[in-house]
Order: structure tokens, then sequence, then C-alpha cells
């Protein structure tokens, strides 16, 4: 099990580099991240490489046995490169170029760039083939993050035309047809006159902007796969990872077609950044965890869990003694088989000040550093059992153009697809059910219940699975504005909403209406009442069983929320965003359908089960600030109990 710390050591004098190698083996640590950062160590001039700084820091972490995750630095480009090529730099949407000084501020789409990063990457792989102590190699840092997913320049423009160009087999004909350009007459005579989505007045063709999304996705995912291939061309076998940042159902960027690049996933969780007032929720943190684990399907990295109060320029809320240890703990429970901290010790130049670390500037050790060491010794007796892969029964799915489709049209001032999903998380995470956050892409045949939030994009093929998933015995849950739109944003002529799936549901909608307000429309069922708000679909049931119907005068006729049979399956329609209470009893009666146990768990306190066989415990976590009691037994504030099945 791999247990360490993000370490900068160029960033500190070289005589402090063996005490501090001492002191991370003093806390339990075996691993250590390096290099990610350090361009201009390594090529301070164009053509000079010198890897020889780095050659001490592995000598000296060989010698005290410690292994090696080396980063490609290509997220942070010297500045005599951007000197010499000032137009490597991206654009904002409005044209102005992105100033040297912060990190990822490289456009993808420049040969010159790339051709630059093949060198520094060639020359460092090179470098160091075979050698032992480098166990993976990080490629970049936290691709797409803080904008960087998105870049305007020329360059981009016509890379963007020629992805256009070869979707369409160069026949501008089969575009126009395809986005629909005879409205606000649009036409394209050639694939050079199409522009950029920039902003203009009203707004640009939504399967121009879809296209787009999947241009920036893919540029992404070039530059992963053009490095990790170069890697392991250079060291047959290199273990080739990325260091994901949180959010990404957010970015524009495929994070889980990226991750078809990679050997390893890995993840940094920030469960708290500057200027919160304090930490996400519990199921949130589960969230991302469940999300990052299923961009493989396989068990992965942190290679950066908090200890300390984290923020560039505004700092945020201090983690309680034991609290970020649980946090810790919660990401091993989630599938996490590796965990580095960020960072060793606090910086004390630069941007990252205040992203205090394991050790604060005075490089005394406290709180922290011990708490760290308690973590590392709790948890390395338990490594058979947290290297086993996950069980879940149940799944959510999204996609990827879906999201993007929210993204261009937003529908309800409101709407956020991500914050649906965690809600609908968040009812499994409570009743102890582990979730597996998936692309729709990928099978999900063999899980007891399936849910597929507003995927307003879908093509046959998927409502097809999905149909015989529910026919051979599964549960299904489908919310409003799924089956929507085809694969290019547009709508579906002469088929009634939720495309291809009416049969399935034993509906089909009427009619739409998205509200501006969570809890303006009333809803009425056969257990009492409650309230929806944010969208609705007016749904008319054809064999479906009404549990929810709308509550207004002009609306009753309506049904809210449906259940059907199909062949040997269950599937539910929630056409709107109830409220709490109705949404855990519904999900509720969708988990008993499919056999899913419900823990009467407090709030507050997680279970998770872990292992195989009769290799199997349970970790119960109170992320509580009081003493809970929870399955029999009494955790104190933020305590962690492993307990055995």
């Amino acid at each position: 099990m791999l247990l360490g710390v993000d370490y900068y050591p160029e960033q500190w004098e070289s005589a402090r580099m063996e005490a501090d190698m001492d002191r991370i083996l003093e806390l339990g640590g075996n691993v250590i991240r390096i290099g990610e950062f350090a361009w201009h160590r390594m090529e301070p001039e164009e053509g000079r490489f010198d890897f020889s700084y780095f050659d001490g820091v592995i000598a000296m972490a060989k010698a005290k046995g410690l292994q090696v995750i080396f980063g490609t630095p290509t997220a942070t480009p010297p500045a005599w490169l951007i000197h010499k090529y000032p137009d490597i730099l991206s654009q904002f949407e409005n044209g102005a170029s992105r100033a040297f000084g912060g990190r990822h501020v490289a456009c993808y789409s420049h040969e010159t760039y790339r051709a630059y990063c093949a060198k520094i990457i060639t020359r460092l792989a090179q470098h160091y083939k075979g050698e032992p102590a480098i166990i993976a190699w990080q490629i970049d840092n936290e691709l797409g993050h803080e904008g960087s997913d998105q870049c305007w320049c020329p360059r981009c423009r016509a890379s963007f035309q020629q992805f256009l160009r070869e979707k369409f087999g160069g026949d501008i004909r089969a575009l126009n047809e395809t986005y629909g350009t005879a409205f606000w007459s649009q036409e394209y005579n050639n694939f050079d006159e199409i522009p950029l989505p920039a902003p203009t007045i009203t707004t640009h063709n939504p399967a121009l902007r879809l296209d787009w999304e999947r241009f920036c996705s893919e540029k992404l995912r070039s530059f992963a796969r053009f490095q990790a291939e170069l890697l392991r061309k250079i060291i047959p076998g290199a273990v080739v990872m990325h260091d994901f940042p949180s959010g990404g159902l957010g970015k524009h960027a495929d994070y889980s077609a990226l991750a078809g690049t990679l050997d390893r996933v890995a993840y940094n969780n920030y469960p708290v950044w500057g200027g919160q007032k304090e930490p996400l929720p519990p199921s949130e943190i589960a969230f991302g965890l469940d999300y990052i684990r299923g961009l493989k399907g396989e068990n992965f990295w942190i290679t950066e869990a908090i200890m300390g109060a984290q923020g560039h320029d505004v700092t945020g809320f201090l983690p309680r003694p034991d609290q970020a240890k649980l946090w810790s703990w919660q990401g091993m429970a989630h599938g996490c088989e590796g965990l580095l901290y960020f960072r060793y010790r606090g910086a004390t130049k630069g941007a990252e000040q205040f992203c205090y670390g394991i050790l604060d500037a005075d490089n005394v050790p406290r709180r922290r550093f011990y708490e760290v060491q308690r973590f590392f010794n709790e948890v390395r007796p338990y490594e058979s059992v947290l290297t086993t892969p996950v069980h879940s029964d149940a799944a959510i799915l999204y996609d990827y153009d879906s999201l993007s489709s929210f993204r261009i049209q937003q529908q309800s001032l409101l709407l956020d697809c991500e914050a649906e999903m965690k809600r609908l998380h968040g009812v499994l995470f409570r009743a102890g059910q582990s979730v597996d956050v998936i692309p729709a892409s990928r099978d999900f045949s063999g899980y007891r219940l399936v849910i597929i939030p507003n995927m307003i994009v879908t093509d046959p093929g998927f409502t097809n699975r999905l149909k015989a998933y529910v026919a051979g015995g599964g549960v299904a849950v489908v919310t409003y504005r799924t089956a929507v739109k085809d694969r290019d944003n547009n709508l579906v002529f002469g088929k009634t909403i939720p495309v291809d799936l009416c049969d399935l549901l034993g509906l089909f909608v009427e009619e739409t209406e998205s509200v501006q307000e969570y809890h303006c429309i009333p809803l009425a069922g056969e257990t009492g009442s409650g309230s929806a708000g944010i969208f609705r679909d007016m749904i008319v049931p054809q064999g479906a069983q009404t549990l929810w119907r709308y509550d207004d005068p002009f609306y009753r006729r309506y049904a809210a929320i449906t259940r059907n049979s199909w062949g040997k399956g269950t599937v539910y329609y929630v056409g709107t965003t109830p409220d709490q209470a109705i949404l855990d009893r519904v999900i509720g009666q969708a988990m008993e359908a499919a056999g899913l146990e419900s823990l009467a768990l407090p709030d507050g306190v997680e279970s998770v089960v872990r292992g195989s066989g009769e290799a199997r415990v349970r970790i119960l976590l109170n992320h509580n600030e009081t003493t809970v009691c929870a399955l029999g037994q009494e955790l104190a504030p933020f305590q962690v109990k492993v307990l055995p099945l």
C-alpha cells in the first residue's frame, strides 16, 4: 500500500533533504511524488537538460527505502519558452492571452508547445529508464482544471474546423443539414467559415456548441494520450497515471475518455477549499470518490489529501482534529488504495503559501503531523481488504453529451445536473449502499438498481440496452429531461418524449415547464403531500401507475412520478425535482424492489462494506462533531471503526 506525501525539494535548500526524508519515514510513509512543476529545473535553458538535481533526490529516496512517483512537468512551461513563443499562451473568450505566471497557461493545440513537451518527456524518460525507485509516471497535473479545458485562440479555431472536417468527411452540406444552419441564415460554404462559439448576440447553434465541447474534450484526451504513449514507448511497462481534480462532471472534458489512456487513475481530494465556510457534506465527498472510481471502474490513488487549511489567496476552514484523518479513511473506504498528502511542508514563497501541509513553515511537528502518522499506522493492517475491488449493486449513469447539452441550454436557471446526481446518490449513501458513478456507455447489466438522471441526449443503442436491462429483472429510476435530444443536440422530429422510451416507461410527456423556484409545485400522493420545483414534465400515463401527481389547479390531471412494470423488472419515472422526503420515499421503494438493504444510520454516519468472501469488514465513519451511536457502536467525533463481518 502506497502511503506518503507530495514533496517539492526544489523549493527548499538541499541541505534539508535528508532530514525531510527521515521525517517522512517517521510518518510511516513509503512514497513521495516529485517533479510535476519543475520544468525549468530540468531544462534551465532551451536544449540544456540537467537532471542531476533529481538524480540526487532519487538516490537519497532509494537509500531511505522511499519509492517515487515522478511527474512530467508540462503543466508549467518555463519562462524562456513563453518568451520565445508567446503565442503558446492560451486565450480567453475575448481573445486576450492568458499571462505567464499561473499554471496550465499553454494552448494544447499549439504544435510548438507539444514539440517542446515531447522533448522534455523524452529526455526525462530516457534518463530514468530502468530506475526501479520510480513506480509510476504522472502525466501533467489536473488537466482541464481552472478553465484550462478551453482555449479560444486562432490555432484552436483552425483545429476545431479540422475536427469538424474529419467528423463530416469533408462534406459541408452534411454539417449544414445536421446543424440546421438554415436557421438564422447560418449556412456555411466551407469549413473555414465556421466560428468558435465565442460570445455573440443571443447564442450560437446548440449542435455547433456540442461539437465544440467534444473538440475541447478530445484535445485534452489527445494530449494525455500523446504523453502516455511516449512514456510507454521509451519505458515499456511504465505505469502511467494522472491526478484528476474535483468537479469533473462540470468540465469541458470527458474525464472517463481521458482515463482510458491511463494505467492508473488518481484524485486530488479537497473536501474543503479556501473561502468555504465549512466542508462539503459527507455524501458529496463520497460522490466525488465514487465518480473517480468509476472513471476506469477500478480502485484509484489519492495523490493530494489535505490535512491543513487550504487556499491560494483566500484561506479556508481548518479541519478539526481527526476530521482530515476521517476523510482519508473515507477515501480508502471508497476504493483508494494508495494515498499521499498535499503537502509535506507548507510553502513559504509562491502562490500556495496558504495551502497548509503536514508541517508549517516553522518545520515543527505538531498535531497534523501526528494525525497523519496515526492514519498510516491504522490503515496499513487493512491493506488486503482495501485493495480488493469495490462491489456495488447500484449505479448512477452520466452522459458527457447530456451534461454538455445542459451547459449549452440550461433550461431552468436552477437546474444543476451534478447537484441532481448528488441528491440521488445521497439517498443511497445515507442508506449505507455503495454506488458506482459511471458513464452511460459502460455495461450496467450487472447492477440491481440503475439511476438515469437528466440524460437529455440519448440514442437507440442506449435505450435498447436500458429496455433489455429492465426486461431482464433490473430496477431503473429515470428522471425528467431524459431522452429528449439526439446525439447532435437536436430535438427529434416525429417522436414523442421520452424518445424511444414511452413504451418502457408506460407514459408520454405532453408538455414541460421550467420554473425558477425549488418548492413552488404542490404534489399529492397516496401517502400524503409535498412539493417540487426546478422543472416538470406533464406526464400522461399509458399503463404506468401514478405514485405522485401535480396538485395545482391547472395540472392536476398530470402525473409527476410513476412506476411501470416491464418484463421481469420495474422502472420509475421522476418527472420533476421533488422535496427530499418524497425523493427518499421513491428511491427507497426502488431499492426495496431491487432487493437492496437500507440501514438505519444516524445523520452524518457512513457505513461501507469492503473485502470479499470471509475477509470482509464494515467501516463506520462518524462525520459529526459529537458522539453518536450507530449499529450498536459508540463513535466519538470523527471516529472511524473497522468491524469484522
